[in-house]
């Protein structure tokens, strides 16, 4: 029997995919149970976001209980992108540049003293982008580095103007390689829990409006050949735009859109997926059960013509437009 969802329910998926908190995430899916349509083609469903409900408060009552901060980040967005770099080395700074947050800053060592989460607007999605406490040699919180072991990418930062540039840099990657994070430059198949976790290393230099060209050439001839560069001003705004886009490409993901039989398709809130996922992964991702009942789907986008018949093996581009046929 076929679900027969009302607008009501899509709208609170959409609050449910949009919310930044677990309050919001918890009235959407609320709303969710209360639009849906009662009756034996949506049994599982409502089985489902009932499960999801009682999780939701389940953590959010061990949450209240906790002191401190934790030592885990909850992923939004697109993706989670950790900041690592050494004190004063301009990660409150370049955040600050990318998302507009009022973050602390300042010209003293450690002024970032626990994990900052900040949201970050790239074209029509938003990406996490968390500051760090500073990693060096002398001191560095090991327990944050379970952070960055569970991120998506990791933004080195290093301060082009720094007389120990090369250095901090150097202190940087070693401090992941002992902490069995291994840096490298293309983005690895996800396995938590190996003994040495392959993370995607991109090297920020900040300060590019001073006078650092020599610097800055230095280094990518040392590290362009690993790993992804780029040289930034927080203070003037020197490339951040640029640095958005490079960030995005750095995660590896695309952005699928939904389209209903007869209706334009919905060009908000995309769905994210990995690099190389097909039509079946985006089935998956939409609703748990729809890849078993999946008949064939419809794609605009990067197919021959527009609304070509795919079949579930079919690799989805960036900013293809899906319409499914369950």
């Amino acid at each position: 029997m076929p679900a027969n969802l009302s607008p009501d329910y899509y709208r609170a998926e959409t609050e449910y995919r949009k919310a930044a908190t677990p309050q919001a995430r918890l009235q959407a899916l609320k709303s969710m149970l209360a639009a849906i349509p009662k009756h034996k083609g949506t049994e599982k469903m409502q089985a489902d976001l009932k499960r999801r409900i009682a999780s939701l408060r389940e953590e959010m009552q061990k949450g209240s209980r906790k002191k401190g901060f934790s030592v885990r980040v909850e992923k939004e967005g697109g993706g989670q992108v950790c900041l690592v770099g050494a004190p004063n080395s301009g990660k409150s700074s370049l955040i600050a540049a990318l998302t507009g947050a009022a973050v602390e800053i300042g010209d003293y060592p450690f002024t970032t003293r626990h994990p900052q989460p900040v949201m970050m607007a790239y074209e029509d999605i938003q990406i996490q982008l968390v500051d760090l406490p500073p990693i060096c040699r002398h001191h560095t919180d090991m327990g944050l580095l379970s952070i960055v072991r569970a991120c998506d990418l990791i933004l080195a930062l290093i301060d082009l103007a720094s007389p120990r540039v090369l250095e901090e840099l150097e202190d940087i990657l070693a401090i992941l390689e002992e902490s069995h994070l291994k840096p490298v430059s293309f983005m690895p198949q996800e396995d938590y829990w190996a003994a040495t976790v392959e993370k995607r290393v991109w090297i920020v230099g900040c300060k590019r409006d001073l006078d650092v060209a020599e610097t800055w050439n230095m280094i990518k001839e040392l590290y362009a050949p690993r790993f992804g560069m780029s040289a930034v001003s927080a203070r003037t705004g020197l490339e951040i735009e640029r640095l958005r886009g490079e960030i995005y490409t750095a995660l590896d993901i695309i952005r699928v859109y939904t389209k209903k039989p007869g209706r334009p398709a919905e060009m908000e809130q995309p769905y994210i997926l990995r690099h190389g996922s097909n039509l079946l992964h985006f089935a998956q991702t939409v609703h748990k059960d729809f890849s078993e009942h999946l008949k064939f789907a419809r794609v605009w986008g990067h197919t021959r013509f527009d609304g070509m018949m795919v079949n579930r093996d079919y690799v989805l581009q960036d900013k293809d437009i899906v319409e499914l046929h369950i």
